[in-house]
């Protein structure tokens, strides 16, 4: 009976599989763009929150997120791995789980690292070698999951705590194609990348497809198409060509310029007629509080409510419009 009823589970559970093909990301063999949102602290999130927030995507038609392995916001670390790389329990439990729930809903997964900078988000891999023992377990935890792929390093490029240098980030790559040879793996630039970083990108790091971080004014949901282009013609200048991926863009509560519905709106549209691969709506906590509240992605403790109860209104318009703007 047992055998029986595990047979049945497996048969049921979709076999989501994640792959790259020339500019474009394949779910199960099939073009796919990749529309998600931020969840950066959802190992802190209750089962039930998750369980709420996912099928709530999956109904408006986004099919991917973004949580951290290394965060720690508001005096909560739920960090999946320590300084030295080791598994930090219930964290990595919660990771497996929070991949088997987007799994079963085919939803895609970004599982990110960082070394952090010493404010939100602050990371717990201070140095290379701890940097490599975690991507090392990662890799082996999490190859069942293929819905998933990995963030080796988020904004590497910012010269402060965050900053890995291209030579290791070929190191922590070639450690994940050694232990997991199909596993798509980036490493996410903070702004724009530069025609020499990105040759860098593409024959030192090897990633399997860039994550720019756009620029966070007024004027970037208008370049984005253009800007997408430009990196495609760099690519095929450089002999070398994979989907590009705005997994952070702007986001509300940031900086002087606050980003309206139809900002992100615009982004989207102009992500989607440059031919990029996917798209985020980036959330976090309101830098101009001393609270941080709303917090959104930041802290889903049960204090603060479930990611999508934080969101403000322009951001669950932008939520209410998605699948509509993707069957244009």
């Amino acid at each position: 009976m047992i055998a029986t009823l595990a047979a049945f589970m497996t048969i049921c559970i979709p076999a989501v599989t994640l792959e790259v093909q020339d500019t474009q990301f394949l779910v199960d063999g099939k073009p796919t763009f990749l529309v998600g949102i931020s969840y950066y602290g959802g190992l802190g999130a209750s089962d039930d929150f998750v369980d709420r927030d996912l099928h709530e995507l999956k109904e408006r038609g986004f099919n991917w997120i973004r949580v951290w392995v290394t965060w720690g916001a508001f005096g909560n670390n739920v960090s999946a791995v320590d300084t030295n790389g080791e598994a930090r329990k219930p964290y990595m439990s919660r990771l497996k789980t929070l991949c088997e729930k987007a799994n079963q809903l085919a939803l895609i997964v970004d599982v990110t690292f960082s070394r952090g900078n010493g404010v939100v988000g602050s990371g717990l891999l201070p140095a290379q070698e701890g940097h490599l023992k975690a991507v090392t377990l990662l890799a082996q935890e999490l190859k069942q999951f293929r819905n998933i792929y990995f963030d080796l390093a988020n904004e590497r490029n910012v010269k402060d705590k965050r900053y890995v240098a291209f030579e290791e980030l070929r190191i922590l790559r070639n450690r994940i194609k050694e232990l997991d040879p199909e596993r798509l793996v980036t490493a996410s630039h903070g702004s724009d990348i530069s025609a020499e970083a990105l040759r860098e990108y593409l024959e030192v790091a090897q990633v399997d497809f860039i994550t720019p971080h756009r620029a966070r004014n007024a004027e970037s949901p208008h370049q984005t198409a253009e800007k997408t282009q430009e990196y495609f013609s760099q690519m095929r200048e450089i002999g070398k060509v994979v989907p590009v991926h705005y997994q952070e863009p702007f986001r509300r509560s940031y900086g002087k310029w606050i980003p309206e519905a139809q900002d992100f709106l615009t982004d989207l549209r102009n992500a989607i007629k440059g031919g990029a691969a996917g798209w985020c709506l980036h959330n976090g906590d309101s830098r101009k509080d001393d609270d941080g509240r709303p917090r959104r992605s930041f802290d889903m403790r049960e204090a603060e409510g479930r990611m999508f109860d934080q969101l403000d209104a322009d951001e669950t318009a932008v939520v209410e419009q998605v699948k509509s703007i993707l069957a244009e």
